[in-house]
């Protein structure tokens, strides 16, 4: 299937309009929030999100980043882990306007840049010439009539929240990983619980968590060097943020972690906000389906809860000897399969193994990228090996798919955890995944003794995170009472 080409951002204007409903002009500006997010797909989908919200309650919305190469600003973005499905440039955005207006200026690199392959040489980059592009956007909007109300950053992007301080603006933050990551984190920061040492055994018991044994924790940024440029932007986001950020926004709600968002309060104003999904994926439908690579009407075409949907997101690198395990798995299962695999693994996918894999056309099907939170709402998917980033797990229990679960690191063996042993929706893979293995634990997940109490708790915690992004839901109290701040703050001056 041949990928939609990206759109040449660099030769389209600064400003794109990605929706405009709207009102009458109000007497005053309205109140303007600017969102910046780091130049990744799993930063820029939630952060997105978070802003057609926010429009859809009336404020103006300016959503900025240093663009490159394959990051993906239309409506129906899929995975948050980076498969966006290139949708176009329109999107509806209730009584208010979201607009995207690139970071420019300061020296910062044109989107085709090869040096932004290099996640740790992109960030730098940013970093240091990002604040002079920041402060020329905000005087830009002041000069077009519509001045920044207040700016809202994902984590990891803390030079963007020292500028707007240094500009007077109130700040917030948007946490993309879970609650309970959020803790552990700020925990290990402000040294208010003894954690393992690196590489030895041990757990911690942090307020509102399982007890988190070594190897829970070892993937995470608290055993990094102090030189690691991760770790000194975490540190910098949460150093100071219980006196400088009066909210932090988390893609997660209320009812999913609910004793782990009290315990942290005590700490943070957090404010769950989540699950960050498009509203199309919901019901699996979209005025997009027709561009998206045949996926849904192949999906259509399936039993209810038939197929195996495996996506790794944008980050995860499986090795030849992996995807080879992979497709052999697939086959073995005899189950319909959809699999993503990205444009820089297929070379990896042998023309025989794909062949084993498909060797019924009708029952399986690989594509470089899908609309991941569309395809896991089709009634088609019956389980989804994933990787369990944050994303991928709050779409997953959004969705009401059970999952089998193959963490890689950072934070997907927490989320591996809960989604197993907390929450019973899946069962747990080995990393890297091999075809019995793979045979074995779909099987457990769709036909085993436990698949049927499986998909009923999943679908409770589908139900649950729809009722919170609702209207009057918890997520959408929380999005509610930051715009009514935000209208009180700007009817002040």
């Amino acid at each position: 299937m041949a990928r939609p080409p990206p759109r040449d951002m660099s030769q389209e204007p600064a400003a794109v309009a990605v929706s405009m409903t709207m009102t009458s002009a109000p007497a005053q500006p309205r109140p303007h929030v600017l969102l910046v997010a780091a130049p990744f797909q799993s930063h820029v989908n939630p952060l997105l999100r978070l802003g057609r919200r926010l429009a859809a309650k009336g404020l103006l919305v300016t959503f900025t980043t240093a663009l490159r190469a394959g990051i993906r600003l239309g409506p129906g973005d899929g995975d948050g882990d980076g498969d966006g499905d290139g949708g176009g440039a329109g999107a509806e955005a209730g009584r208010g306007r979201l607009r995207v207006e690139l970071l420019r200026g300061g020296g910062i690199w044109a989107p085709v840049d090869p040096r932004f392959r290099v996640a740790g040489d992109m960030a730098r980059h940013v970093e240091a010439a990002g604040p002079a592009a920041l402060e020329e956007l905000v005087r830009g909007q002041a000069e077009a009539g519509r001045p920044v109300t207040c700016v809202v950053a994902n984590a990891f992007v803390p030079w963007a929240l020292r500028v707007a301080g240094e500009l007077g603006l109130p700040r917030g933050m948007l946490w993309i990983q879970s609650c309970a990551l959020l803790s552990v984190y700020y925990h290990h920061v402000h040294a208010l619980a003894a954690f393992p040492e690196a590489g030895a055994p041990g757990s911690v018991t942090l307020p509102g968590l399982p007890e988190l044994d070594a190897d829970d924790l070892q993937p995470l940024l608290i055993y990094a060097s102090g030189q690691d440029l991760w770790r000194q932007m975490l540190v910098a986001d949460l150093g100071r943020a219980r006196e400088t950020v009066p909210w932090v926004f988390a893609n997660t709600f209320d009812e999913l972690e609910r004793s782990t968002i009290e315990g942290l309060r005590e700490h943070l104003p957090v404010i769950p906000v989540g699950p960050l999904l498009e509203p199309d994926d919901a019901n699996g439908e979209s005025s997009q389906a027709a561009d998206d690579g045949g996926c849904t009407a192949w999906l259509d075409a399936c039993p209810p809860r038939s197929v195996v949907f495996v996506a790794f997101g944008s980050l995860v690198n499986n090795d030849s000897d992996e995807v080879a395990e992979i497709a052999a798995g697939l086959a073995s299962t005899g189950r319909p399969f959809l699999w993503v695999v990205r444009d820089d693994t297929r070379a990896l996918l042998s023309a025989d193994a794909l062949a084993t894999a498909c060797r019924d056309r009708d029952r399986g099907k690989v594509v470089p990228w899908c609309a991941q939170g569309r395809v896991l709402a089709h009634p088609a998917v019956g389980c989804f090996v994933t990787h369990c980033g944050w994303n991928s797990t709050a779409e997953a229990l959004a969705a009401g798919v059970t999952v089998v679960a193959s963490p890689r690191w950072s934070d997907q063996r927490i989320n591996a955890r809960f989604l197993v042993d907390v929450h019973r929706v899946g069962v747990r893979a080995p990393t890297p995944l091999t075809r019995d293995a793979l045979r074995e634990r779909v099987e457990e997940a769709m036909g085993g003794p436990e698949a049927a109490a499986m998909a009923r708790r999943a679908a409770g915690w589908k139900e649950k995170a729809r009722a919170a992004v609702r209207g009057g839901g918890s997520s959408d109290r929380g999005v509610q009472a930051f715009v009514d701040q935000i209208r009180h703050a700007g009817a002040r001056h």
